[in-house]
């Protein structure tokens, strides 16, 4: 059985795919009975859409490999903390565990705002565990900034 740390490196890998296509540098894949069924990086500015997040992605292609769009039993493994669609998202497909590496401070839904996954009105209770892997998840993303900041100097 492979380890948190092993599955989120195949994010991380990832996720440096969505940096080399100058996309925001998040990647996430879904693991289900031991194997990945779905991957993805982030892609809204490649195919303008703003739905295009990497969890997205993932979870669609998840999907289409079990020809069903819920996807019980399932773990979500994502370099940065969710937002409120991608969260939806994962409730929606009845995801059982959702694994993170950095924290998001600014659009964070999971733990950094609002607690979405442990609010009353969700219809499903998914397990969380954060921080796997964050330091390298959070410096991708820092150094992917920093670069862009320098480019607009």
């Amino acid at each position: 059985m492979r380890s948190d740390e092993e599955w989120m490196q195949y994010a991380l890998d990832l996720a440096r795919q969505a940096q080399i296509a100058d996309e925001v540098p998040v990647g996430a894949i879904v693991v289900y009975n031991e194997e990945i069924i779905g991957q993805g990086y982030n892609q809204p500015i490649t195919h303008q859409d703003p739905t295009a997040h990497a969890e997205i992605v993932a979870l669609r292609d998840a999907s289409r490999h079990l020809d069903n769009y819920r996807i019980p039993g399932a773990s979500l493994y994502v370099t940065l903390e969710p937002c409120m669609m991608c969260a939806g998202a994962m409730v929606h497909a009845r995801v059982k565990r959702l694994v993170y590496g950095a924290a998001d401070p600014k659009t964070g839904i999971i733990d950094s705002h609002l607690h979405l996954l442990r609010q009353k009105t969700v219809n499903h209770e998914i397990e969380v565990t954060a921080g796997i892997m964050a330091d390298e998840c959070g410096e991708l993303l820092s150094a992917f900034f920093r670069h862009k900041r320098r480019d607009k100097k």
